[in-house]
């Protein structure tokens, strides 16, 4: 008898496990109303590779809870997930293998919106998203309409906000305080109404990177893993503008470690810039293109980086280039990332800017 009722326990404990895989709804990936921004590797549609800063996924659902679904890679990867259009996310820190994350529950009755943003980039890894749980009979509404508006950014640790919610005074290489939902870039798109793809990757350069790929090698992959095989068709989406913040891990490793031997001379450094923003304007031949730089100490007082970055605008401008600029983030003198209030006041400088030479009014 006791072996009979020890049996219809587990039995019983097996049924109350079914009872809310048969209880919730379960979203697909390739489900129609998943509005996906950014590079996103689906070549396989039901199961999409999230992997650069800043890749989002929104939507709106009806019901009480819901609980998104991920299959991460190494377990390093942290995301935001607002809902409602909450100021503060949950953060969710994806752990190794798949797994439901429950980030809402009891809403009252009715629609509901949420979006999720990727804070943390390739170097983290790749996450697997296999879909969304809702509750019973809960569904998915249509999208909101996306943004006419479109701006793609090139950048390094800066723009992939590396370190930015660290403390002042602590270490800044920890991927639970990088955010790239509030990096300049981030910011500025969002204070633009623009959609945003984040082309980054902390310590990259255009010369020579802290490892063995240069943006010219990475910049046209649609995952960001690493340097791979994978290609981002740039008919899929087209910018506006294009800002490119790159040159600090140059500066770094070449004007201050010397380690690029032999080591380019200035009309080189120039050209191989000038070089990279010649592709990037091949791909987008009616985008208005900002070469940015800053704010760490590529751009402190007496710094020849800025000057590259001019002598190549100058030199596209003058082959007939007239959809192109530059602007300059000043050093403040903080020697590490910029934390989040030095992003916001760069956001502040590229939003007007921006704004001022394509003519966009304010988005209420």
């Amino acid at each position: 008898m006791k072996k009979l009722a020890h049996l219809l326990t587990l039995a019983v404990v097996g049924l109350l496990h079914l009872v809310p895989a048969s209880a919730v709804n379960r979203i697909a990936p390739d489900h129609d109303y998943l509005q996906y921004t950014g590079r996103i590797d689906d070549r396989d549609k039901t199961a999409p590779i999230l992997s650069w800063a800043g890749t989002q996924i929104a939507g709106r659902f009806t019901g009480t809870s819901l609980a998104i679904v991920l299959d991460d890679e190494r377990g390093q990867n942290f995301y935001n997930v607002f809902i409602d259009g909450a100021r503060q996310p949950v953060i969710l820190q994806a752990d190794k293998g798949s797994k439901a994350y429950v980030v809402a529950n009891g809403l009252a009755p009715g629609a509901h919106r949420f979006l999720v943003t990727k804070r943390t980039e390739g170097a983290e890894g790749p996450t697997v998203f296999k879909g969304l749980e809702l509750d019973d009979k809960a569904a998915l509404l249509p999208p909101p309409p996306r943004p006419s508006r479109r701006i793609e950014f090139f950048g390094d640790s800066i723009t992939s906000g590396m370190g930015n919610e660290a403390p002042d005074d602590g270490r800044d290489d920890l991927a639970k305080d990088k955010n790239s939902y509030m990096s300049y870039a981030a910011i500025s798109a969002r204070a633009l109404g623009a959609e945003a793809h984040i082309t980054s990757q902390s310590g990259i350069g255009v010369m020579i990177s802290w490892f063995p790929f240069t943006m010219p090698d990475f910049y046209d992959q649609s995952n960001a893993v690493g340097d791979n095989d994978s290609r981002w068709d740039f008919k899929r989406w087209t910018p506006d503008v294009v800002v490119i913040n790159l040159m600090q891990n140059d500066s770094w490793l070449i004007g201050r470690d010397h380690k690029l031997q032999p080591e380019p001379n200035d009309a080189q450094r120039v050209a191989a810039y000038q070089a990279f923003v010649a592709r990037v304007r091949a791909l987008y031949p009616k985008a208005y293109i900002v070469c940015a730089l800053g704010s760490m100490e590529a751009t402190r007082a007496g710094s020849s980086w800025p000057g590259y970055v001019k002598s190549a605008v100058a030199n596209l401008r003058a082959s007939g280039d007239a959809r192109i600029d530059t602007l300059f983030f000043p050093f403040t003198g903080y020697g590490q990332h910029p934390r989040v209030k030095h992003h916001q006041a760069n956001a502040e400088r590229l939003t007007a800017f921006i704004r001022q030479k394509m003519g966009w009014a304010r988005v209420e």
